[in-house]
């Protein structure tokens, strides 16, 4: 087998549990509208109060202005993405009985929708893991823990406001951690087969409005790394993990994110592309892209 051959080898497998972690708005109350406070500084025009509803949010909870977003400054809105918290919290937690039909649950459905919305991104990982060929290894500890997760996510309000949701936190991080060691470790493992050096960007770093393309991103290790309007265009992030990175505005043209590590909508609704952007297979283009 060849160097290339081997490089173009899919690290994932294909799996239906990402379509039960899908932002679904007509089940929804409008919760990321309601719940979640705003900044002007943070790709919104105005500011807002967690808690309070958007103005633009109508009573059958659709947006006034969902088609011309962009053009009325909510940038924030095009980015977010709950993961699937937001139908759950509303269908299933509160039985479909909205905010606004039973106002003393409001606060409380608020409450559960934060804790919710983390559940959903553990439990997005954590599928993702399990879909990593290189850490077959860790399956079994990565289902249980998946199992776990989810089984959280469907208890009672009472039980999810009490829940210490920073140790669970840490348990996944822990072992996706180990995942992405698996996968990294054979990638290097191909660079050395190709003799090629590899420098090493090292995780949470500060590269806001970088020029990123001669730099080898197979394989590396950018959790946490601020890549706000950095040049990213045509590069190959094969095995490398984007867990946490800020892509906020960042420009993905052309480059090939197929094979890349624990990426979200949020962070690909965030960023810039085009047609020629390849992504994972769970996730899709914006519309802006196409």
């Amino acid at each position: 087998m060849s160097l290339l051959s081997e490089h173009k080898n899919p690290i994932h497998v294909s799996d239906k549990n990402f379509e039960k972690l899908r932002a679904d708005c007509a089940h929804c109350f409008g919760l990321c509208c309601v719940a979640l406070y705003f900044a002007a500084s943070e790709g919104f025009p105005v500011d807002k109060e967690a808690g309070r509803p958007c103005p633009n949010l109508r009573s059958d909870f659709k947006c006034v202005v969902h088609d011309t977003l962009d053009q009325n400054g909510f940038k924030g809105c095009l980015a977010y993405d709950c993961l699937g918290a937001g139908p759950k919290t509303a269908q299933l937690t509160f039985a479909g009985i909205s905010w606004n039909e039973k106002p003393e649950n409001a606060k409380e459905m608020f409450a559960v929708y934060h804790v919710l919305q983390q559940l959903h991104e553990m439990l997005w990982y954590l599928t993702e893991a399990l879909t990593l060929k290189p850490a077959q290894s860790l399956y079994p500890q990565l289902s249980i823990l998946r199992e776990e997760t989810e089984q959280y996510s469907l208890e009672q309000p009472q039980v999810l406001l009490s829940f210490d949701i920073e140790a669970q936190r840490n348990k996944v991080k822990e072992l996706l951690h180990e995942a992405s060691k698996l996968v990294r470790a054979q990638c290097k493992s191909v660079e050395r087969l190709g003799q090629k050096q590899k420098k090493t960007l090292g995780r949470g770093g500060d590269f806001i409005g970088a020029d990123l393309r001669k730099l080898d991103l197979k394989g590396a290790d950018l959790r946490g790394s601020y890549l706000i309007a950095a040049d990213l265009r045509g590069c190959d992030f094969w095995g490398a993990d984007l867990i946490g990175a800020d892509l906020r505005d960042a420009n993905l043209e052309d480059a090939d994110l197929s094979e890349c590590l624990f990426l979200t909508q949020r962070q690909i609704n965030a960023a810039k592309g085009n047609s020629k952007t390849k992504l994972p297979l769970h996730l899709f283009s914006p519309v802006s892209w196409r």
